[in-house]
């Protein structure tokens, strides 16, 4: 098979799967390298290259690679027959997977079997040993089977390939799993424009049936805002941490308060530092009006809420110190003002012709040129306070 037939069939597979490698799963390299030897010790050959024998992985990666290999079969070939393939027969195959595996690696699940979370604990445990070729067969039955929760396991735990998030995307979209999607945004390192615009379209028009798992994400937005307030409360913090609390309340304050469920749903995407402004500004030309005039609403939102809380601003270590893990899912006003920007470039002769955006950017020009101001101000002050800096630097040397 040619290289570029090779290439042909890969894009051609929306799972990204191709033929199986020998080694499917990351090898001990101390045992594999201890083990090299040069083939011929006597050669006088000084070349900078050697050949070396003695190449062999150890029992326990070959067997698991083994397992590996006839779970994928076995699955296969039950995933073919769909219609007596159950959710109860498919978990039943999987645990059993799990709990051979888990015995050859010698790591302790914790959990009973009849535990309802058993399967997403397990793989939580062993997703190190679970090869490319594993991760894709399951992914695969997650989704024909709507299994979300073991779904969101996956994700979570970073078993979802770049090869996978297109069709992965695509199917929680058809199924209206907001609160999936949402996820992917936070755990994919990036984005192709056919993704981004999906998700954009999804989020800025949701279909009704969508509200559903939109309820959730508000829940976790609600969840924590109350614990920063909690955190404000609480008399356990004193100092740098009582300061960061109280930053951090201010902050989800204003990024739940007055924002719709699915607006909020937006925040991780424009959160993220995975969005990349060429892509963004591809998916952006393809939005029709409507979702434009819903996308600068949602903007214009962040741009009154940051000249009316100018305290507010993000708190890269609340996550890490106070548990508020919200705090990193807030667009900075720096993002807003800048995707703001490539929206206006994208959509200028829209915007010009049709009334119903006047309003909307009349409001926003007012606010862009009195947060401008502002930081002008801040320019000018910042700027004597390095000069003061630098005199009083010259002063000490002397």
């Amino acid at each position: 098979m040619t290289l570029l037939e090779l290439v042909t069939k890969a894009a051609a597979d929306p799972l990204g799967r191709i033929v199986q490698s020998q080694y499917p799963i990351i090898l001990n390299v101390d045992d594999i390298l201890c083990n090299l030897k040069p083939e011929n010790e006597d050669s006088n050959d000084f070349s900078l290259f050697k050949r070396v024998g003695g190449w062999q992985i150890s029992a326990t990666d070959s067997e698991i690679i083994a397992l590996g290999s006839r779970f994928c079969k076995k699955l296969k070939k039950n995933l073919s027959k769909r219609k007596s393939f159950d959710k109860e027969e498919y978990l039943g195959l999987l645990n059993s997977f799990l709990e051979k595996m888990r015995k050859k690696v010698g790591i302790s699940c914790g959990v009973d079997p009849s535990d309802s979370n058993y399967t997403s604990v397990m793989i939580e445990k062993l997703g190190f040993f679970i090869s490319r070729d594993v991760a894709r067969s399951v992914l695969e039955a997650c989704l024909l089977l709507e299994l979300w929760e073991l779904l969101e396991t996956l994700i979570s735990q970073g078993l979802v390939g770049h090869s996978s998030s297109t069709y992965v995307l695509e199917s929680l979209i058809d199924a209206k799993r907001s609160d999936l999607i949402c996820l992917c945004i936070k755990h994919f390192s990036d984005f192709q424009s056919s993704d981004l615009l999906s998700v954009l379209k999804y989020f800025l028009s949701p279909p009704k049936e969508a509200y559903g798992s939109m309820v959730k994400v508000r829940k976790e937005w609600e969840s924590q805002a109350l614990l920063a307030i909690e955190k404000v409360a609480s008399e356990n913090l004193t100092g740098k941490k009582s300061n960061l609390a109280k930053q951090a309340s201010v902050l989800l304050m204003i990024a739940h308060d007055g924002f719709s469920a699915s607006e909020l749903c937006l925040h991780y995407l424009f959160a993220s530092s995975n969005l990349d402004e060429l892509t963004l500004s591809s998916s952006l030309s393809r939005l029709d009006g409507s979702e434009m005039l819903s996308l600068i609403r949602y903007m214009g939102k962040w741009l009154r809420k940051y000249q009316r809380f100018p305290q507010a601003g993000l708190c890269p270590s609340a996550a890490l110190v106070l548990g508020l893990k919200a705090c990193d899912w807030v667009p900075s006003l720096e993002s807003i003002v800048k995707y703001l920007g490539l929206v206006l470039d994208e959509h200028f002769s829209s915007l010009v012709l049709y009334s119903e955006f006047h309003e909307e950017l009349r409001s926003m020009e007012v606010i862009v040129k009195s947060l401008a101001l502002e930081a002008s101000l801040c320019c000018s002050v910042a700027n004597v306070i390095e000069n003061l800096r630098t005199e009083v630097g010259q002063h000490e040397v002397a």
